[in-house]
């Protein structure tokens, strides 16, 4: 059996991919590797990764329907599981590039499906969303059942998207898929444009940071070792057809904690040892003041307990950045 993990040298792809390698699997990851954040932290993580005999690797853009069939085509008829985390990723920047967001994420979810359906040992394909979906919701915490069609953004748009998708192809072809709206992933190897990447960096160079909303903004960080794992778990465990016959799922990946950005920072402080220098600022177009899982569903279905604060997850980060960066 082979497992086709895409992103495989983004953030979270690269823990998924490592979860996956350590308890004996095969892997055939496929990245594109664009120019969105620093390659080289992603080809530092595809070299991790193709250190291992059972890892493979393909470049491809999951957009590019040719690209992909050839990619898979060595291991089309073992490929029995899928995890797809390819993605135009980044709020803000579905501002200056919508293209980019509708072709990655709407028509890359698009080619993803079809490819399940011609793969002849497909068990359960398992795709990220994002708890940007939620931007015109105002109770919390977030429920995975409440109504999410008033995004705010275009890239939270294009998350939704790829839910109703999925649901289609569910509901069509019978495809096992099962959609994690991921709450602010962060950990070692995490991503440049987020918060805990952005202000570390900017603390250990003296540079100031902004906090939008003048800082009343809160959310709910997700430590990548807790998410990983969680991935595995749900990956295992195609759902069912249900009452609806369809055999599709949305599940919230969260801490179940939301955490206001003032006392983030102030955990980032301690742990670099060096005071920030804040600049307060107004909300940004899409953005949302707060995020909180409900993670009442992935629980109860899968057992999944976020154990890991960011008292205990951010000084780690920071001990990676230190020693990755050599600062």
């Amino acid at each position: 059996m082979t497992i086709l993990v895409t992103g495989a040298a983004g953030f979270i792809g690269f823990h998924v991919c490592r979860a996956l390698l350590a308890r004996g699997e095969r892997v055939l990851g496929i990245d594109n590797l664009n120019d969105y954040y620093d390659v080289r932290l992603k080809e530092a993580r595809l070299a991790l990764l193709q250190g291992h005999a059972a890892f493979a690797f393909a470049r491809a853009d999951v957009s590019d329907r040719e690209a992909m069939a050839a990619a898979v085509e060595p291991e089309r008829a073992s490929i029995a599981r899928i995890v797809h985390l390819a993605a135009q990723a980044g709020v803000r920047h579905s501002l200056a590039d919508p293209y980019a967001y509708v072709q990655a994420n709407v028509m890359g979810q698009v080619v993803m499906l079809e490819l399940c359906r011609r793969l002849p040992a497909l068990e359960h394909f398992v795709y990220a969303s994002s708890s940007s979906v939620y931007g015109g919701v105002t109770e919390v915490p977030f429920s995975a059942d409440a109504r999410v069609d008033s995004p705010i953004s275009l890239y939270a748009a294009s998350k939704k998207a790829g839910e109703l998708i999925g649901h289609v192809y569910g509901h069509l072809f019978a495809v096992p898929a099962t959609g994690l709206r991921f709450f602010t992933v962060y950990g070692p190897w995490g991503r440049p444009d987020m918060a805990a990447f952005i202000f570390t960096r900017a603390i250990l160079e003296g540079r100031p940071i902004t906090l939008f909303n003048h800082g009343r903004m809160k959310r709910d960080f997700t430590y990548i070792d807790d998410l990983a794992p969680a991935v595995l778990g749900i990956l295992d465990a195609p759902p069912a057809g249900g009452s609806a016959g369809v055999p599709h799922r949305v599940y919230n990946i969260g801490n179940n904690r939301p955490e206001s950005l003032t006392d983030f920072v102030a955990i980032l402080e301690r742990a670099i040892g060096r005071k920030a220098v804040i600049e307060l600022a107004p909300m940004q177009p899409g953005d949302i003041a707060e995020t909180w899982a409900d993670i009442t569903a992935i629980a109860r279905d899968h057992g999944f307990r976020p154990t890991t604060t960011i008292a205990d997850g951010l000084p780690r980060f920071v001990a990676w950045y230190r020693e990755h960066y050599g600062v």
